[in-house]
Protein backbone atom coordinates (compact mmCIF):
# COMPACT_ATOMS: atom_id res chain seq x y z
CA UNK A 1 0.00 0.00 0.00
CA UNK A 2 1.22 3.26 -0.75
CA UNK A 3 -0.76 4.97 1.95
CA UNK A 4 -3.59 8.13 1.31
CA UNK A 5 -4.38 9.55 -1.69
CA UNK A 6 -3.76 12.36 -2.75
CA UNK A 7 -6.95 14.67 -3.60
CA UNK A 8 -6.84 16.13 -7.08
CA UNK A 9 -6.98 19.84 -7.49
CA UNK A 10 -10.55 21.38 -8.55
CA UNK A 11 -8.97 23.80 -11.65
CA UNK A 12 -12.75 24.65 -12.33
CA UNK A 13 -16.42 23.56 -11.55
CA UNK A 14 -19.72 24.87 -13.27
CA UNK A 15 -23.16 23.81 -12.83
CA UNK A 16 -24.08 21.98 -16.24
CA UNK A 17 -27.69 21.00 -15.80
CA UNK A 18 -30.37 21.36 -13.01
CA UNK A 19 -34.04 20.51 -12.39
CA UNK A 20 -36.70 20.81 -9.76
CA UNK A 21 -34.67 17.81 -7.49
CA UNK A 22 -31.21 17.42 -8.90
CA UNK A 23 -28.48 19.72 -10.15
CA UNK A 24 -25.04 18.63 -12.44
CA UNK A 25 -21.54 19.85 -11.59
CA UNK A 26 -18.92 19.65 -13.83
CA UNK A 27 -15.34 19.52 -12.64
CA UNK A 28 -11.72 20.10 -14.02
CA UNK A 29 -9.42 18.15 -12.35
CA UNK A 30 -5.80 18.06 -11.98
CA UNK A 31 -4.44 14.27 -10.07
CA UNK A 32 -1.28 14.38 -8.52
CA UNK A 33 -0.11 12.53 -10.95
CA UNK A 34 -0.65 15.72 -13.71
CA UNK A 35 -3.28 13.94 -15.40
CA UNK A 36 -6.32 16.28 -16.59
CA UNK A 37 -9.68 14.87 -16.21
CA UNK A 38 -13.26 15.94 -16.70
CA UNK A 39 -15.65 14.78 -14.25
CA UNK A 40 -19.12 14.99 -13.54
CA UNK A 41 -21.48 14.78 -10.41
CA UNK A 42 -24.75 15.01 -9.38
CA UNK A 43 -25.10 17.11 -6.65
CA UNK A 44 -27.55 15.93 -3.65
CA UNK A 45 -29.50 17.40 -0.28
CA UNK A 46 -27.02 19.48 1.32
CA UNK A 47 -28.72 18.07 4.37
CA UNK A 48 -28.33 14.20 3.79
CA UNK A 49 -30.50 11.90 4.18
CA UNK A 50 -32.21 9.08 6.64
CA UNK A 51 -33.42 5.70 6.38
CA UNK A 52 -35.03 3.88 9.34
CA UNK A 53 -35.88 0.68 10.62
CA UNK A 54 -38.53 0.20 12.40
CA UNK A 55 -39.19 -2.54 14.37
CA UNK A 56 -42.95 -2.69 15.97
CA UNK A 57 -41.88 -5.01 18.63
CA UNK A 58 -39.30 -7.77 19.23
CA UNK A 59 -40.09 -9.64 16.64
CA UNK A 60 -41.98 -7.74 14.04
CA UNK A 61 -40.11 -4.54 11.89
CA UNK A 62 -41.70 -2.14 9.42
CA UNK A 63 -41.97 -1.77 5.13
CA UNK A 64 -43.35 0.70 2.91
CA UNK A 65 -44.57 -0.28 -0.50
CA UNK A 66 -44.36 3.24 -2.75
CA UNK A 67 -43.89 4.46 -6.24
CA UNK A 68 -40.58 4.68 -7.67
CA UNK A 69 -40.31 6.30 -10.56
CA UNK A 70 -37.03 5.66 -11.76
CA UNK A 71 -38.27 1.93 -12.32
CA UNK A 72 -41.92 2.85 -12.63
CA UNK A 73 -42.58 0.11 -10.30
CA UNK A 74 -44.10 -0.38 -6.79
CA UNK A 75 -41.08 -1.01 -4.58
CA UNK A 76 -40.93 -2.56 -0.64
CA UNK A 77 -38.16 -1.19 1.66
CA UNK A 78 -37.84 0.97 4.81
CA UNK A 79 -39.22 4.91 5.65
CA UNK A 80 -36.32 7.40 4.44
CA UNK A 81 -36.31 11.10 2.97
CA UNK A 82 -34.18 14.27 2.98
CA UNK A 83 -33.04 15.77 6.57
CA UNK A 84 -34.79 19.37 6.52
CA UNK A 85 -32.41 22.48 7.21
CA UNK A 86 -32.26 22.92 10.96
CA UNK A 87 -33.11 18.79 11.33
CA UNK A 88 -31.19 16.76 13.23
CA UNK A 89 -30.85 13.40 11.95
CA UNK A 90 -32.79 11.61 14.41
CA UNK A 91 -35.59 14.62 14.15
CA UNK A 92 -35.76 13.82 10.73
CA UNK A 93 -36.12 10.09 10.94
CA UNK A 94 -38.67 10.92 13.69
CA UNK A 95 -40.94 13.01 11.36
CA UNK A 96 -40.39 10.71 8.35
CA UNK A 97 -41.52 7.60 10.68
CA UNK A 98 -45.08 9.92 11.48
CA UNK A 99 -45.57 10.67 8.01
CA UNK A 100 -45.06 7.49 6.23
CA UNK A 101 -45.95 5.04 8.53
CA UNK A 102 -48.04 6.70 11.62
CA UNK A 103 -45.39 5.58 14.01
CA UNK A 104 -43.28 7.90 16.13
CA UNK A 105 -39.86 6.36 18.40
CA UNK A 106 -38.84 6.94 21.59
CA UNK A 107 -35.62 5.19 20.79
CA UNK A 108 -33.34 5.84 17.73
CA UNK A 109 -30.02 3.85 17.27
CA UNK A 110 -27.54 4.90 14.72
CA UNK A 111 -26.59 1.95 12.61
CA UNK A 112 -24.04 3.84 9.83
CA UNK A 113 -24.14 6.16 7.29
CA UNK A 114 -23.86 5.24 3.67
CA UNK A 115 -23.32 6.72 0.36
CA UNK A 116 -25.21 5.73 -3.12
CA UNK A 117 -22.91 5.83 -5.85
CA UNK A 118 -20.21 7.98 -4.59
CA UNK A 119 -18.10 8.32 -7.77
CA UNK A 120 -21.04 10.49 -9.69
CA UNK A 121 -23.25 11.44 -6.53
CA UNK A 122 -22.16 13.19 -3.70
CA UNK A 123 -25.42 11.88 -1.14
CA UNK A 124 -25.11 10.52 2.36
CA UNK A 125 -27.73 8.75 4.09
CA UNK A 126 -28.00 7.95 7.80
CA UNK A 127 -29.70 4.39 8.80
CA UNK A 128 -31.31 4.39 11.85
CA UNK A 129 -33.16 1.45 14.08
CA UNK A 130 -36.13 2.60 15.56
CA UNK A 131 -38.16 0.66 18.73
CA UNK A 132 -40.66 2.08 21.00
CA UNK A 133 -42.93 3.09 18.96
CA UNK A 134 -46.05 5.23 19.67
CA UNK A 135 -49.08 6.05 17.33
CA UNK A 136 -48.14 9.35 15.83
CA UNK A 137 -49.38 10.85 12.49
CA UNK A 138 -47.83 13.84 10.25
CA UNK A 139 -49.00 14.76 6.54
CA UNK A 140 -46.11 13.93 4.21
CA UNK A 141 -45.76 14.81 0.75
CA UNK A 142 -46.03 11.24 -0.69
CA UNK A 143 -48.81 11.51 -3.21
CA UNK A 144 -50.96 8.63 -2.46
CA UNK A 145 -50.95 6.51 1.18
CA UNK A 146 -47.87 4.34 1.36
CA UNK A 147 -49.34 0.36 2.02
CA UNK A 148 -47.35 -0.44 5.64
CA UNK A 149 -46.16 -4.04 5.40
CA UNK A 150 -45.28 -6.08 8.49
CA UNK A 151 -42.35 -8.87 8.61
CA UNK A 152 -41.06 -10.95 11.22
CA UNK A 153 -37.04 -10.17 11.89
CA UNK A 154 -36.77 -14.04 12.08
CA UNK A 155 -37.48 -14.46 8.36
CA UNK A 156 -35.34 -11.53 7.04
CA UNK A 157 -33.85 -14.09 4.66
CA UNK A 158 -37.49 -14.93 2.82
CA UNK A 159 -37.55 -10.66 2.56
CA UNK A 160 -34.29 -10.46 0.89
CA UNK A 161 -35.82 -13.17 -1.54
CA UNK A 162 -38.98 -10.55 -2.33
CA UNK A 163 -38.96 -9.65 -5.99
CA UNK A 164 -39.86 -5.93 -5.38
CA UNK A 165 -37.59 -5.89 -1.97
CA UNK A 166 -34.41 -4.73 -4.28
CA UNK A 167 -33.16 -1.11 -3.32
CA UNK A 168 -29.38 -1.42 -2.31
CA UNK A 169 -29.89 0.80 1.12
CA UNK A 170 -33.21 -1.10 2.11
CA UNK A 171 -31.08 -4.42 1.92
CA UNK A 172 -27.60 -2.88 3.54
CA UNK A 173 -30.64 -1.18 6.17
CA UNK A 174 -32.37 -4.76 6.85
CA UNK A 175 -28.39 -6.86 6.98
CA UNK A 176 -26.92 -3.83 9.58
CA UNK A 177 -30.10 -4.48 11.90
CA UNK A 178 -29.74 -8.16 11.49
CA UNK A 179 -26.09 -7.61 12.51
CA UNK A 180 -26.98 -5.87 15.81
CA UNK A 181 -29.86 -7.86 16.93
CA UNK A 182 -28.72 -10.31 19.65
CA UNK A 183 -28.60 -14.18 18.00
CA UNK A 184 -31.61 -15.29 19.78
CA UNK A 185 -33.76 -13.46 17.95
CA UNK A 186 -32.95 -14.56 14.71
CA UNK A 187 -32.60 -18.00 15.93
CA UNK A 188 -35.94 -19.39 13.69
CA UNK A 189 -33.91 -19.43 10.57
CA UNK A 190 -31.13 -21.30 11.34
Amino acid sequence: MTGKNQLPTINGQKQVAKSRLFAIEQLELTFSNGEQRQYERMLGSSNGAVMIVPMLDDETILLVREYCAGTHSYELGFPKGLIDSGELPEQAANRELQEEISYGSEHFQHLAQVMMAPAFFNAKMEIFFAKNLYSAQLVGDEPEPLEVVTWPISAYKELLLQPDFKEARSIAALMLLVDHLSPSTLASQE
